[in-house]
């Protein structure tokens, strides 16, 4: 599920951004080099988030203890041979077709940034893994805690029947009617946001936080995790419980970052900026999947919950899910 769910995401930025799918097959010069990509994009995850002994002792840092920055040089370079082929690809296009029916964000920038190959590859490296990566790991978390959870799950599948029916298939308008699958998300984004700790921010002046004496420079670090599992705030902070957001009190908390007390996508002006698509998605899919499917793990033995340490707060096991269609799965989409 892992997998079929960073290939899910992998299509959707690759063809918002560069105007291309993610293809698993081979012998392809495209599909080659979209399926490496996806590897390269897991791999400089995994090592951004790597706790370097240099951090702490730069002094040593010439030694480079581990080999990480030998592997996050060669990640580098081959992320930007990859994007630096595709941007070759729009500019050699574009000066044959000066009217595309259809400009993805790559085209934009072109147009806008000219020459600089500099400022046009950056930000194609920052989206995709940014909007890829991320979300996939919310929906494996999503998943894993909804197969530990059967309750819940049957109580999300029930929800799905009621407002959708076995007639047809989920669409985008259905998502405001899914009371529960919202609660779902919220919850799963309290217990395991994508990130334990949030960008770090540069304090711009003097100021005092929790009586604390902070001078300006200093480099600001959110705890996310600890925030969101505060028992001064949650009652029972460490159980899913996805009915803690139709009640009264936190029906209204949300996810935007004007609620202060849960920011898995950060706060204000500097919340994440694929915020919204990253909502969109995630209901879409995980609405999508529970209405056509049912699934369960071998022999119901619990899912593993533990992570591993990295950029994004990602599941260490990949989930074993067994999936068996449902009625409404052979209606056409």
């Amino acid at each position: 599920m892992k997998k079929w769910f960073r290939e899910l995401y992998m299509n959707i930025m690759l063809k918002v951004v560069v105007g291309k799918r993610y293809n698993r097959g081979k012998g392809e010069d495209e599909e080659e080099e979209t399926r490496s990509y996806g590897e390269v994009i897991s791999e400089w995850f995994h090592y951004l988030g790597q706790f370097l002994v240099a951090i702490a002792l730069p002094f040593l840092d010439w030694l480079d203890l581990g080999g990480y920055k030998k592997i996050m040089k060669r990640v580098a370079r081959e992320l930007d041979y990859i994007v630096g082929k595709w941007l070759e690809e729009h500019r050699r296009k574009s000066s044959f077709d000066n009217v595309k029916e259809e400009n993805d964000f790559m085209d934009v920038l072109i147009q806008v940034v000219e020459d600089d190959d500099d400022v046009a590859v950056t930000p194609f490296q920052t989206l995709i893994a940014g909007g890829s990566d991320t979300t996939t790991v919310m929906l494996t978390w999503t998943l894993s805690l909804l197969l530990n959870n059967p309750y819940a799950l049957r109580k999300a599948q029930e929800e799905l029947d009621t407002q959708v029916g076995q007639d047809r298939q989920v669409n985008e308008s259905d998502i405001k009617n899914l009371c529960y699958l919202h609660a779902i998300v919220k919850e799963t984004l309290r217990l395991y946001p994508a990130t334990f700790l949030n960008a770090t921010k540069v304090c711009t002046k003097d100021c005092t936080i929790a009586g604390y004496h902070v001078p300006k420079g200093t480099w600001l670090i959110v705890n996310t995790w600890k925030l969101h599992r505060d028992p001064n705030i949650w009652q029972d902070p460490c159980e899913f419980r996805p009915e803690r957001f139709l009640s009264p009190n936190q029906r209204g908390v949300d996810v935007i970052g004007m609620d202060f007390e849960m920011i898995p996508f950060g706060a204000r002006r500097r919340r994440c900026p694929g915020i919204g698509l990253a909502c969109q998605t995630l209901h879409m899919v995980l609405a999508t999947l529970l209405h056509n499917f049912v699934i369960s793990t071998p022999n119901g033995e619990p899912v593993d919950m533990s992570a591993i340490a990295g950029l994004t707060n990602a599941k260490a096991t990949p989930p074993e899910v067994l999936i068996s269609p449902c009625l409404h799965a052979t209606i056409d989409a």
